[in-house]
């Protein structure tokens, strides 16, 4: 017969705080009540930071965030189209003058004048990048407009009148996220463009060493945030729509399975008339 007082070792071993539930009975009173409180501590601790997670990293936080994010990379790109700091030239024979030009206006600054503007006369006078440069950033200031205009029916929280308004607004979403990668291509093309051109004319060695050259100007690098920004605003965009899709398939599966009626077979069909 076995003792009363014998405990079998297997029921005793447990390796840090994870003993199981068998052997708390072999701990004295307060080491038991210790370990249900690291225990209940630990379950917690972990609802808390999924608890932070879920708010944190919602489908209704991220398409907030890809909304502003374009929003600011379309008022870059409207900066940017307008403004003439696209190339500078600063000659050292006369650093008083100051050369600006964009797509739109070539600018000077003299100390005693100030800045002075000037359009381009003639449409056909361009040169062929800064022709091709405009066309470029009106499509992307007009298709980044768009993408907001479109956007903003398809957030969470906005009532459309419609019975099927999750499918609508996942549709619009993805429109909108389609329209902002074409504006942010549409803007990091042109900036490109005029960068390389630049970069060739600089260093063309047929120029003598004293002419001046033009150089990049602060419109290049705002064009290139620019572009990056609509970019991964419509990237957002596409990451919200998977976590919507994501939460709608756990709430689903979440639900109870309700009994379906099974149908009658032939058989039983027959008995019944009979």
């Amino acid at each position: 017969m076995r003792q009363a007082g014998w405990v079998s070792p297997s029921a005793t071993t447990g390796e840090g705080d994870g003993l199981p539930s068998h052997s708390l009975a072999v701990l004295q009173p307060g080491q038991r009540e210790g370990q249900r409180k690291k225990q209940k501590e630990c379950e917690e601790c972990k609802q808390r930071r999924l608890t932070l997670k879920m708010v944190l990293l919602t489908a209704k936080i991220m398409e907030r965030t890809a909304l502003f994010v374009i929003f600011g990379g379309l008022v870059t790109t409207l900066v940017t189209t307008f403004i003439p700091l696209w190339k500078t030239l600063n000659s050292e024979l006369n650093e008083v003058e100051n050369w600006y030009s964009g797509l739109w206006h070539i600018c000077i600054f003299a100390e005693e004048v100030g800045m002075q503007c000037k359009a381009f006369e003639s449409l056909m006078a361009l040169p062929m990048d800064l022709l091709a440069s405009r066309v470029l950033m009106l499509v992307s200031v007009g298709t980044g407009a768009l993408a907001v205009v479109v956007a903003f029916p398809g957030l969470e929280g906005v009532e459309l009148g419609s019975g099927r308004q999750q499918g609508l607004k996942r549709g619009l979403l993805i429109v909108s996220g389609v329209l902002s990668w074409v504006s942010g291509l549409t803007t990091l093309a042109p900036v490109s463009l005029v960068a390389y051109v630049t970069l060739v004319e600089f260093w063309d060695e047929n120029l003598p060493d004293v002419v001046p050259r033009w150089e990049y100007g602060e419109a290049m690098f705002s064009g290139w945030f620019a572009g990056l920004f609509l970019v991964i605003g419509g990237s957002l965009f596409f990451v919200a729509v998977c976590m919507a899709d994501h939460d709608r398939q756990q709430r689903v599966a979440s639900l109870p399975n309700t009994p379906q009626e099974k149908p009658r077979s032939q058989y039983y069909l027959k008995t019944e008339v009979l």
